[in-house]
């Protein structure tokens, strides 16, 4: 059974992050019935030390719409542990890849975070990702955030750019990013309900993978090899350069299978391969470790049992170069 958190505030996040995650699954599981397609989310709960310091609950599906689709909440607490400096933490973050090639991917997270020192402060992160891009999608994206955040809005994007740069590789995981770190909102009106913002995030988004499910045709041999070419990229940028996914991997091990949630339902194992070269030390020696987990198959399943491998090799590399 999983432990509430003592502070008011906090129980009120939790509250305020389950909603918007029945606001995106709701939303989610309309879509796919306008469209005639058969989507289910499952329920899974994972518990921080048997609950006594909070747990989550995510929403799961791979298969309908989906190549895969993960939409977690969750709410850790360490008020009886005095050498942790955290109180509580509330999250909810989604990522959301759609089976047609043309329908790009989405990341969202919006974290509240409350110190014993007093201090509490917002994350939040809100990309597109599509295999293929299409410059309507990417205004109407830009132009949604630009008018959520107001002058935020740069800045925003600047640290969003930065976060998502995958230097190796000289390019960007997605085409719009926005990234704000240790945010509080203030009375000029701009992002003064971090809720609003990303529950209007989550309605753009699903506007865009309607417009172009509704009119899509099957999908061309050519478009699912773009798609699969850029899940590996994604898997690639997720493994190597995530901090909040190396982050959370390194602090426990009881929920590995959520962590990886981001991570793509089959990726390319040769293009994977030659990026080797292309990585910096440390991190070539992870992605060697990686190819040793997938196995010799060209096209490699990424299923629950190799997200817990994979999880193992993360904790394992980093035990030999820890991070800066």
């Amino acid at each position: 059974m999983r432990k509430s958190v003592d502070s008011a505030v906090a129980q009120q996040r939790l509250l305020l992050m389950s909603q918007l995650q029945w606001f995106f699954v709701d939303k989610l599981q309309e879509m796919a019935k306008e469209l005639g397609v058969s989507t289910q989310f499952q329920p899974v709960e994972w518990l921080r030390d048997d609950g006594r310091h909070g747990g989550g609950l995510r929403f799961v599906a791979d298969k309908g719409l989906f190549n895969r689709a993960s939409i977690n909440v969750s709410q850790i607490h360490f008020a009886d542990l005095p050498d942790k400096s955290l109180l509580s933490a509330t999250a909810l973050s989604a990522i959301i890849h759609p089976d047609h090639p043309l329908a790009p991917s989405l990341h969202i997270h919006l974290s509240w975070s409350e110190l014993k020192s007093g201090r509490s402060y917002w994350r939040i992160m809100a990309d597109l990702n599509p295999a293929i891009a299409n410059k309507l999608d990417k205004l109407l994206f830009d132009d949604t955030l630009r008018a959520l955040s107001g002058n935020y809005f740069a800045s925003a994007s600047q640290s969003g750019d930065n976060y998502f740069y995958i230097p190796a590789l000289q390019r960007y995981r997605g085409v719009s990013h926005f990234y704000l770190e240790g945010f509080n909102p203030d009375s000029n009106g701009a992002l003064s309900a971090p809720e609003n913002f990303a529950e209007a995030v989550i309605s753009c988004y699903c506007a865009i993978v309607k417009q172009h499910l509704a009119a899509a045709q099957a999908a061309t041999a050519q478009q699912k090899r773009l798609q699969l070419d850029y899940h590996t990229l994604y898997f690639y940028q997720v493994l190597t350069l995530d901090r909040g996914t190396t982050a959370g991997l390194l602090a426990h091990g009881q929920n590995d299978i959520g962590t990886l949630g981001s991570l793509p339902a089959r990726i390319d194992r040769s293009l994977l391969a030659s990026w080797l070269e292309k990585t910096a030390p440390p991190q070539n020696k992870l992605i060697a470790r990686l190819l040793h987990v997938l196995g010799e198959n060209e096209i490699c399943e990424i299923n629950d049992q190799v997200k817990a491998k994979i999880a193992q090799q993360i904790r394992l590399h980093y035990a030999h170069y820890p991070l800066p």
